[in-house]
């Protein structure tokens, strides 16, 4: 899972500005990075010039991905990244990232606004943190949690007994449970294994 690029756009009527952007082409061969850069920039401004405003959109292309959130208010972002990275997380790092934007720059500078002028330096920082959508969400972290505690459970108790012992066996030998229990046991083995299609 990588996240190659976050944007932040302006959607006008005429065109779309594009305001300020983080990258991260590490991945790619020195010499390709400044061409991969600028496709990225104009996947972005394409992305958002077709979308419509109030809009969230996964656009696929190849095995990348381009999320789009459009604001009503012409407000955008975009996050390109590989087809494995949570859809959730970029969309919610969008959001993230627009709600800061839209506090820490004014208004009257998105029209007209450029990276060069536009003061809002926390893009990189959200690029290199959400790398990793697990550590930078915590739905992510927890639906990770479930998934181990899952596979734990789907464990059988067959596959916890020690030195391949069987089950039958230890019932057989155990002081503990009673001649009931150990007649209850080998009924419903036996009524389980004769309904067992294989």
């Amino acid at each position: 899972m990588k996240l190659y690029s976050l944007s932040v756009l302006y959607k006008s009527e005429p065109k779309v500005v594009l305001l300020k952007a983080a990258y991260d082409v590490s991945s790619f061969s020195f010499f390709q990075r400044s061409s991969v850069q600028e496709f990225m920039t104009f996947t972005s401004q394409l992305i958002v010039e077709r979308s419509a405003k109030g809009s969230r959109a996964s656009v696929k292309e190849q095995e990348y991905l381009c999320h789009v959130y459009v604001r009503n208010d012409g407000l955008a972002g975009v996050v390109i990244a590989d087809s494995e990275y949570p859809s959730r997380v970029a969309f919610s790092l969008l959001e993230k990232v627009l709600d800061e934007f839209s506090k820490q720059v004014d208004r009257i500078e998105w029209p007209v606004g450029s990276p060069a002028t536009i003061q809002y330096m926390a893009l990189e920082g959200h690029l290199s943190r959400y790398q990793n959508p697990r550590e930078a969400d915590p739905m992510s972290k927890v639906q990770a949690e479930l998934d181990e505690t899952k596979i734990i459970l789907h464990n059988t108790m067959e596959s916890l007994l020690e030195r391949g012992e069987k089950l039958d066996d230890l019932v057989s030998k155990s002081e503990v449970l009673g001649t009931q229990s150990k007649a209850f046991y080998k009924t419903a083995r036996k009524q389980n294994s004769c309904c067992a299609v294989m």
